[in-house]
């Protein structure tokens, strides 16, 4: 079906009169600025409120959700607080952080480049970033589209190296510990296994093709001529930004009810960095359905999934995923990082897309977007008792890599494994101590000690989702071991004296 000769949605039997409807519901009406909410049926405006009523109260953050039909944005809405110091509401003009629903803006300079034949996209990386390792199988620039690469993941070596999520490092020292690895996490194309590190190479490789920094780039090429003034890849941390929403995550617990800041003073761009509002998205959202810039050519390639070695086509294209709903074809992708969420879905076939941007660390845009849409999109979905729920389009969350600790038995012969273990790719010396009542722990760079338990002889687990196999028993002590931590895998440790 084409965009634009679906049959309009009526209301069923049953249902209640639009004033009941509206008046039932309240409660959850949104707090910010709705200026587009007034030429809706009310009975659609009161459903989509009570999917995003438990964010719609100034006393917490909420989202900024749009709406779009055939280009036009025809409903959009803010609901909780931009800000709590200040009790200012969201709002359609509120700007957020999208976290890597960014990495499509990142794959269109990249897409642009290459219909303009100034870059390669099957030319090795090693091309473009001269100090990037030379691997025996070398990665491309492709591989880093469809996160095929086997590229770590930049955010795990970080942490990995000792970081704590409130520490500062600067672009520089990302490209070094990148440019220090030696081994990749796969042969190039044997797996899709997702990794800032390869958009953030992405960012590099557009400025230096292009003679102009990623943020100048898809400011000039994209964000001017589509009139999107207030978007931006916001690389500077200090930088004030008029109308921006405030990041939350709620209290630890115990701390009580309630909700702490939660910004980055990280400036790294492409894997993520994206400011922008809802009432902006609809023009980008627009040059994905039309290629206003870049043409069917573009379009084209940004919507080509990758194949992996063994001709298996995936899921991802050019920083956006296909995936399907309740019957329906679908185009989307997700952000999360520190207290912002942002979630985006096209619906090609109906000429429907929805995007909410969210500064609460708590709130699944994903889930509420696909809510607003089976809302308006009902009548032409197969029933939701046949169908599973929709594929997932967001980038795996934070929490995948936050710390964790699991149960299991204590450490027998802790001796085995004490001392210190050095890997020259993250330039870091993890100290494995006995402490008492703690048993074996693990202290790495400014991180908080980690607790390590038994897994089996020669394997412990760890915080950050790691895990530590060791080798080589002599005199009664391993002598190297190696850790896996999710985006990052077979990371070399060799014992040192302390």
């Amino acid at each position: 079906m084409s965009p634009g000769t679906f049959p309009t949605r009526t209301a069923r039997a049953g249902t209640l009169t639009a004033a009941l409807a509206t008046a039932a519901l309240s409660a959850c009406a949104p707090t910010g600025n709705d200026a587009t909410r007034s030429g809706g049926d009310p009975t659609i405006l009161a459903r989509v409120d009570a999917v995003f009523a438990d964010y719609a109260g100034l006393d917490g953050p909420g989202c900024s959700l749009g709406v779009i039909r055939d280009g036009r944005l025809v409903h959009a809405t803010g609901y909780g607080a931009a800000n709590l110091d200040h009790g200012i509401a969201n709002g359609p003009a509120t700007i957020f952080r999208v976290g890597s629903v960014s990495k499509q803006f990142t794959a269109a300079a990249v897409a642009l480049l290459t219909i303009r034949g100034e870059l390669d996209l099957d030319a090795p990386v090693q091309r473009y970033i001269a100090e990037f390792p030379d691997y025996p199988d070398p990665p491309t620039i492709r591989h880093l589209v469809h996160h095929t690469s086997g590229v770590r993941d930049y955010i795990v070596l970080m942490a990995l190296a000792g970081n704590r999520d409130e520490d500062f490092y600067t672009n520089q020292e990302v490209l070094d510990a990148i440019n220090r690895q030696r081994e990749l996490n796969f042969t190039p194309g044997a797996e899709f296994l997702y990794s800032n590190a390869g958009y953030f190479l992405l960012g590099e490789v557009v400025a230096r093709v292009s003679g102009r920094s990623l943020r100048q780039f898809a400011h000039d090429e994209f964000f001017v001529p589509l009139g999107m003034t207030h978007t931006h890849f916001h690389d500077d941390h200090n930088e004030v930004v008029p109308d921006r929403a405030t990041g939350y995550a709620p209290k630890p617990a115990g701390d009580g009810d309630g909700f702490r800041i939660n910004v980055t003073t990280l400036d790294m761009v492409g894997d993520g960095g994206i400011f922008t509002s809802v009432e902006e998205w609809v023009a980008w959202d627009r040059n994905l359905a039309e290629g206003t810039v870049g043409g069917d050519a573009w379009l084209e390639l940004m919507h080509t999934r990758g194949v992996l070695n063994s001709g298996d086509t995936i899921p991802y294209a050019f920083g956006i995923t296909h995936g399907g709903h309740r019957g329906l074809a679908t185009v989307g992708h997700g952000g999360s990082w520190v207290g912002y969420r942002a979630g985006m879905s096209r619906y090609p076939e109906t000429g429907h897309s929805f995007v909410a941007l969210c500064n609460g660390a708590q709130i699944d845009p994903m889930a509420l977007i696909a809510s607003t849409a089976e809302v308006y999109l009902e009548d032409l979905m197969t029933p939701a008792a046949q169908t599973a729920a929709p594929d997932a389009q967001a980038e795996p969350s934070e929490a995948d890599d936050a710390p964790q600790d699991r149960p299991g038995p204590d450490i027998p012969d802790r001796t085995r494994y004490a001392g210190s273990f050095h890997s020259p790719e993250l330039n870091t010396t993890y100290n494995l101590r006995e402490e008492g009542g703690s048993g074996l722990v693990l202290h790495a760079g400014r991180l908080d000690p980690s607790p390590l338990l038994a897994v089996s002889e020669g394997v412990l687990s760890g915080r950050r989702g790691m895990t530590l196999r060791f080798s080589a028993l002599e005199d009664g002590r391993y002598q190297a071991m190696t850790v896996d931590a999710g985006r990052v895998k077979n990371l070399r440790f060799s014992r040192v004296e302390e």
